[in-house]
């Protein structure tokens, strides 16, 4: 059964505070003025004054025996009777008919009513509903509370709601499962039964087989990789597709993910083939995914090696260049002689140091590669690759997003020249003539057309045309012109994008609440108006600007002056360390979670109700092992009582990233209410920024990093100006980081909201810009390099004093009206959470000459940062305070780090999901440490300024809660339960100390 304590059931403090008792329990004259008219007699008077004064407060009769003493005295002392009745007559007209008369009064008075038969239909209904879209029972009974209140109910015995809760959530269940399963013949049953067989000599299951993930992408992988999609493909086509709600689709998917194959043969078979079904259909639209990844990596892979060998190239040939300009200088000279055509003629031909056409071949060779050109290097390694990168365009089949399908009928020709052995290959051919290849840029233009007549092309090379396709199919799969269809990543984004008529719904309160005007001809203008006044106020004020100057047409920035540290900040700093208490770092987990009971938020993700006896300190030492990154193995070995398989099990059957991410939103929301933290912030700004973390190299997320180093992924974090991180991602080191900058902001749930981000130099792009604005969050990222950006003038006439020379560049207002619908179509799907911010960036972040809504996108960004520019110029504390958020990025991505000490801080995972949420184990346990250092750091300046220590707001300000000489991270993990923990109140001060489990 749920506990009481764990929803939002009204429920009494057993020791309230006088605060809280005069607040809610102190009667009013118009209420003793009704309580005389319905009740004569003492006790029936005195348990009205109850009666009412605990149903405000809870919502429901309360039976008098269960009113805590303290709370009972304040009302009987309302009463004015000198000696009121005494507990045991309360009780026994609590137990009386004289009740009900009484207890009708008060509804009328109240004007709420009990849960007849009517209404129990309808709340059966409402807890259905909730079931359809959330799967704990405790969300589900908060929902019907939330109703019961809405629609003036009194509220029935927690029990009912419990019981109707768990009725509700079975029922849904039923439906979703039989709504699948009687879509299925029974030979698709019993091949679905066959997944779970293991047969005698064979290693795991069809099943466990079926949740493989790619490894790196080597010729074997990629061969076996496809092999797995095709057998899944054959499946896909037997089975229904799903009409469940997305969030109970996925959370069918967690369930499924954490079954092994013994596990879902024991299921009932509608629950069996329905998860089954759920199941096979998401990985086989994620292994569509991996293959379109694979197919991006391996022509990655290509072009780095083509990129390598033309260096090593140049670097051969210095000798052969040396040889090409002497001999270009020994021609110059010998046409420079006195003398007649004839005799240069003879001088140039006598300083020749070569036959002419092997000179004429050596240049050939020159100019071929000229350039950077390092196409022609691509053949070589292409032809052991070729096979399996065909394999993965049959086996994605990308459709076009667009009326153009040039590329799709290029992709049909790939197909068809997929066996041909020739390496030129005449034209015309079958279907295709030169006008099809207009597409091709210049420089893939000269490699393919190898022959031609009379200036027409007569013959095409096959291997570069095969390359070129090959590498527009990438850019277009990055820009959303191609999309794969059943794919997740690569889908169709178009899709998901609101119609028409919820646009046109959804549109003012848009407007009214991001405060951009949603009519396109004011829309500009306003934009235009505030980039002229934005470009005049700046250049007015630039003579005196000592931190910047245009020279030679270009922008040089000084370095501003740094911030002076306040006196006295160091001593206090070493006053802090010396006094914050010693402590290990599983103490810290421990006093953290029992401060915000986050055991509680650990659920079997089947959907019943706890079963473990000892939840709390599994979830701690689940969270001390992959947060920490010691491994199940080593985490049993350091801590008694726990073994590997306990902490391995929990992490499988409890936890998803959703649970994770709940936990550290209640982490923040706890910090939040503490005084020090605002010092530091507002809670307004948040930076955001990637780090590197270790990776083996047998995954498809897992790549090269060059800044870097190594293989790995890069963990991406939002971290307020406040210092604790608000959200984390987990993508490998090719994606550009950008792309999800503004995703924390759209998803985050915590009490910091930002309204602000900053970001390093890859949130520069004009895309991020544009999005950010129409979604009212304003970007502001540090800025390198600004001396080779472009800005851009509000109007070709206008002309400013001082920096007029900056602009370079204008603006297709025309272009912005025109699309200004269909930008505001993607941001209000944001808003609605149909698609994600990333999702639309990865689309718009690449370059797409068929996509007028990328070139839209783009033509606003130039406005906006052009807009930022120009304030980034003008405003030296507006650069300062960029550079103090980011760095606060920084220190956490080095904070974190030092508490990912195991197994020398490389992620042992392959498996996607579990890297994911192994990045949120991390970021949850950064911020535990954060939420106690500030406890600590809170008792320990109270205590300094209690000895007469001058502490004031300018060295408050300067603090930091990244503090780890206090905590003993490598040793000492014991779960101690007794020790003494400091108890927060509501506003979570530290209130006193007392030993309790």
């Amino acid at each position: 059964m749920t506990q009481i304590h764990e929803t939002a059931y009204p429920r009494l403090k057993a020791d309230p505070t006088t605060q809280e008792i005069q607040d809610v329990y102190t009667l009013t004259s118009a209420e003793i003025e009704f309580i005389d008219q319905i009740a004569k007699r003492p006790t029936a008077r005195t348990a009205a004054f109850l009666y009412l004064k605990l149903f405000q407060r809870l919502g429901y009769f309360v039976q008098i025996k269960d009113v805590p003493p303290v709370i009972r005295q304040y009302i009987l002392f309302q009463t004015g009777y000198p000696r009121p009745p005494k507990f045991e007559e309360l009780t026994r007209f609590d137990r009386s008919t004289k009740r009900i008369p009484v207890i009708a009064a008060l509804r009328r008075y109240l004007d709420v009513r009990p849960l007849d038969n009517q209404g129990r239909a309808w709340l059966e209904h409402i807890s259905e509903t909730a079931a359809d879209t959330r799967h704990v029972v405790v969300d589900i009974i908060n929902v019907m509370l939330e109703e019961l209140v809405h629609h003036r109910y009194e509220l029935p015995a927690f029990s009912t709601l419990d019981r109707l809760a768990i009725q509700a959530r079975e029922k849904i269940h039923e439906i979703h499962f039989a709504s699948i399963t009687n879509q299925l013949d029974p030979k698709v049953k019993t091949l679905i039964d066959t997944l779970f067989k293991v047969n005698t000599g064979e290693i795991g299951s069809a099943w466990n087989l079926l949740k493989r993930e790619p490894k790196k992408p080597t010729n074997k992988e990629t061969r076996s990789f496809l092999q797995h999609i095709r057998r899944l493909q054959v499946l896909v086509e037997q089975l229904p597709k799903p009409d469940i709600p997305v969030p109970k689709l996925k959370q069918y998917r967690y369930v499924a993910r954490s079954l092994d194959a013994s596990e879902m043969a024991e299921l009932k078979p509608h629950k069996r083939y329905a998860l089954a079904v759920i199941y096979i259909r998401s990985q086989f639209a994620k292994t569509l995914d991996d293959a379109t990844d694979m197919l991006i990596r391996m022509l990655q892979k290509l072009d780095n090696q083509a990129r390598t060998k033309l260096a090593v190239y140049q670097q051969e040939q210095l000798n052969q260049t040396d040889r090409l300009v002497s001999q270009l200088k020994e021609i110059l000279l010998a046409y420079r002689i006195d003398g007649d055509d004839r005799q240069r003629v003879e001088a140039i031909g006598s300083s020749l140091i070569a036959d002419v056409d092997d000179l004429v071949a050596i240049c050939d060779e020159h100019l071929a590669y000229a350039g950077r050109n390092h196409l022609p290097f691509l053949l070589q390694p292409y032809k052991a690759l070729r096979a399996q990168l065909l394999n993965c365009i049959e086996i994605i089949n990308p459709q076009s997003s667009s009326e153009d399908d040039t590329l799709i009928r290029m992709i049909k020709l790939l197909q068809s020249l997929r066996n041909n052995r020739h390496e030129i290959i005449q034209l015309p051919l079958d279907g295709y003539d030169e006008n099809d290849f207009r597409w091709l840029s210049t420089a893939w233009k000269k490699l393919v057309f190898c022959e031609r007549s009379n200036g027409n092309i007569v013959a095409i090379n096959r291997r570069y045309l095969e390359l070129a396709v090959l590498y527009a199919i990438r850019e277009e799969l990055k820009s959303g012109d191609l999309f794969i269809q059943h794919g997740e990543r690569y889908d169709d984004y178009r899709e998901q994008l609101v119609d028409d008529e919820t646009l046109k719904k959804e549109l003012v309160e848009y407007g009214i609440v991001t405060g951009i005007e949603i009519e396109p001809t004011t829309f500009s203008q306003k934009l235009k108006l505030a980039m002229h006044e934005i470009a005049e106020t700046v250049d007015a004020e630039f003579p005196k600007n000592t931190y910047a100057e245009i020279v030679d047409g270009r922008l040089l920035l000084k370095k501003p002056p740094s911030i002076e540290q306040p006196s006295g900040l160091r001593q206090i700093d070493q006053l802090i360390t010396e006094h914050m208490e010693n402590i290990s770092i599983v103490d810290v987990l421990i006093d953290t979670e029992r401060w915000l009971q986050l055991n509680k938020l650990f659920r079997p993700l089947i959907g019943t109700e706890s079963r473990i006896d000892e939840l709390r300190p599994r979830v701690i030492s689940t969270l001390f092992c992959y947060g920490c990154n010691l491994g199940p193995t080593q985490t049993a070995r350091s801590i008694r009582g726990i073994s590997r398989k306990q902490v391995a099990w929990l992490n499988i059957k409890y936890v998803t990233e959703d649970v994770l991410e709940q936990a550290i939103v209640k982490v923040i929301n706890a910090y939040n209410q503490f005084e020090l933290p605002n010092y530091w912030g507002s809670g307004k700004h948040v930076s955001a920024d990637g780090t590197k973390w270790n990776l083996y190299e047998q995954n498809l997320i897992s790549e090269f990093h060059i800044r870097y180093g190594g293989y790995g992924g890069i963990g991406y974090y939002h971290v307020s100006d406040k210092f604790i991180a608000l959200f984390s991602h987990f993508i490998s080191c090719g994606t550009y980081e950008g792309t999800h900058i503004l995703d924390g902001l759209m998803t985050n749930t915590s009490d910091i909201r930002p309204d602000t981000v900053h970001g390093d130099t890859q949130a520069q792009s004009y895309t991020v810009f544009a999005l950010s604005h129409l979604l009212g969050i304003k970007l502001m990222p540090r800025i390198r390099g600004i001396k080779d950006l472009v800005f851009h003038k509000p109007d070709s006439g206008n002309k400013y004093q001082h920096i007029d020379r900056l602009f370079t560049g204008d603006i297709d207002w025309q272009m912005i009206e025109t699309h200004l619908p269909d930008m505001l179509r993607v941001t209000v799907s944001i808003k609605l959470g149909k698609i994600s911010a990333s999702a639309i960036l990865r689309r718009l972040g690449t370059y797409s000459r068929k996509n007028k809504l990328y070139f839209a996108f783009k033509e606003l960004g130039k406005v906006i940062r052009t807009m930022f520019l120009l304030k980034y110029v003008g405003d030296i504390e507006l650069r300062q305070l960029i550079q103090s958020e980011t760095n606060k990025s920084e220190q956490f991505n080095g904070f974190a780090k030092k508490l990912f000490f195991g197994s020398e801080g490389e992620i042992a995972e392959n498996l996607r999901h579990e890297q994911q949420k192994i990045v949120k184990y991390n970021h949850l346990v950064a911020n535990l440490v954060i939420l106690h250092n500030v406890v600590g750091m809170s008792r320990v300046l109270k205590k300094l300024q209690s000895d007469g220590v001058l502490i004031n707001q300018e060295i408050l300000s300067s603090l930091a809660p990244y503090r780890l000489d206090h905590i003993n991270r490598y040793g000492d993990y014991i779960l101690d339960f007794r020790r003494k923990v400091e108890l927060l109140n509501k506003d979570f001060r530290i209130l006193d100390f007392e030993s309790y489990t």
